[in-house]
């Protein structure tokens, strides 16, 4: 009961950060793959070709985001959401009018700057700062935008392409940011949020605040990093080559496409329990956990040949993405505080889109290199299982210092 009348009485802003991430799949690698046909007939690519231009284009993105992303600590949602639905909206038009392959790239970059990369960063950065107490269940919410993102634009873009062709969707989806996504986001985040006398007492979790100098010091904040590179190094790797994972186990390719609805119904269930539980008992409590799925997952799918083992696969992969999509929403603000908060979340975002681009890559080049590629998942499986008793000790390290209050007028030493 608890759960809706937060829903209720925050109905504004939880509806415009879930627009903002269900409007950011224009700019994610599940829509833009949708034209990968099209765009490599029509340009000459090989697969090859087009998966080397598309990292290239999501590096350059993840390399602009640092910089950029500090804007959601210089002006409001609103005004940041003001700014990069437009530009979202134009890349989606310059990909339906594109000829040359240099605007190509150019296309791509700011598809996956904009959309992946901005949307979503102003989305849970507001969440990070209108809420507090309840912070877990807000970005929890916030999240869902990319679960139903995937579950309905696919079929939408199919639907549309039959009647308008690959680009003529690329231009309804312009239209669709410019005079849906635009005003309905800009409208309902008008006004910031602040805090209410009905609002839960809150926890005293947040940190003093760290600037983006100060965590880059932080030896904490490279041990974290090896924990939050995970999922999505992992999550993008298999599903990159899952049609070589296919072939190699000798499963049905539409039996094996099943298994992503059980993986959607277990992330929306666990991002809405993580939500809960990191209200109760803080981001840092859920570290030590949050990849043992993961790792059971990996160890399932690497280490039995029955098809039975992809939907293990995909149901624990579902859990760890579920806890982790919450997690990381959350985690930020209660180890470097609230004041840098976009800066620093810009620069962990991009490390994460860079993690995502360089998975696929270095699992093909050992593939091709003769080791063989369920060994390599069930590596992945032990190296989560490892890193889940480092973040034990991180979560531990983090407790600590908040209790010892650092000056963060030095330089801190993690």
């Amino acid at each position: 009961m608890a759960f809706f009348i937060f829903l209720r009485e925050n109905a504004r802003w939880l509806a415009g950060g879930f627009l903002l991430t269900f409007f950011s799949s224009f700019g994610q690698t599940f829509f833009i793959s949708l034209s990968a046909g099209n765009i490599r007939e029509e340009y000459g690519l090989s697969h090859g070709g087009f998966g080397t231009l598309y990292m290239i284009a999501t590096l350059a993105s993840a390399l602009t985001l640092p910089k950029f992303g500090q804007i959601v600590d210089r002006y409001s949602a609103q005004k940041v959401a003001l700014i990069i639905i437009p530009m979202l909206a134009l890349a989606a038009v310059m990909m339906a009018v594109s000829s040359h392959i240099t605007i190509l790239v150019v296309t791509i970059y700011m598809l996956r700057l904009f959309g992946q990369g901005m949307m979503t960063h102003n989305a849970f950065t507001a969440m990070a700062r209108w809420f507090s107490a309840q912070r877990g269940r807000a970005v929890s919410v916030v999240t869902l935008g990319h679960n139903v993102g995937e579950a309905l634009f696919p079929l939408a873009f199919v639907l549309v392409a039959g009647l308008t062709g690959w680009r003529g969707s690329w231009l309804v989806a312009a239209a669709v940011l410019a005079v849906v996504a635009l005003p309905a986001i800009t409208t309902l985040i008008a006004t910031e949020r602040a805090p209410r006398a009905s609002d839960p007492a809150a926890r005293k979790v947040d940190a003093p605040d760290w600037t983006r100098a100060q965590v880059l010091r932080d030896p904490v904040f490279y041990l974290l990093l090896m924990g939050v590179m995970a999922p999505g190094f992992i999550g993008t790797t298999i599903f990159f080559h899952q049609v070589y994972l296919v072939e190699l186990r000798g499963w049905s390719l539409e039996v094996f496409a099943t298994s992503f609805t059980f993986m959607a119904a277990m992330t929306v269930t666990f991002a809405l329990v993580s939500g809960q539980l990191v209200d109760r008992f803080s981001a840092v409590a859920l570290l030590p956990g949050f990849l043992v799925p993961l790792g059971a997952a990996c160890l399932t799918l690497g280490s039995f040949e029955g098809q039975w083992s992809a939907f293990a696969f995909m149901g624990l992969l579902g859990v760890s993405y579920g806890i982790s999509s919450t997690l990381f929403g959350a985690l930020w603000p209660e180890v470097y505080g609230l004041k840098h908060l976009g800066s620093i979340r810009a620069l962990t975002v991009a490390i994460m889109v860079f993690a995502t681009a360089m998975g696929p890559g270095l699992t093909g080049f050992l593939i091709d290199r003769g080791v063989a590629y369920p060994a390599q998942i069930i590596a992945m499986g032990f190296y989560c299982l490892l890193t889940s008793f480092l973040m034990a000790y991180v979560a531990a390290r983090v407790r600590g210092r908040a209790l010892s209050a650092p000056d963060l007028s030095a330089t801190p030493r993690g």
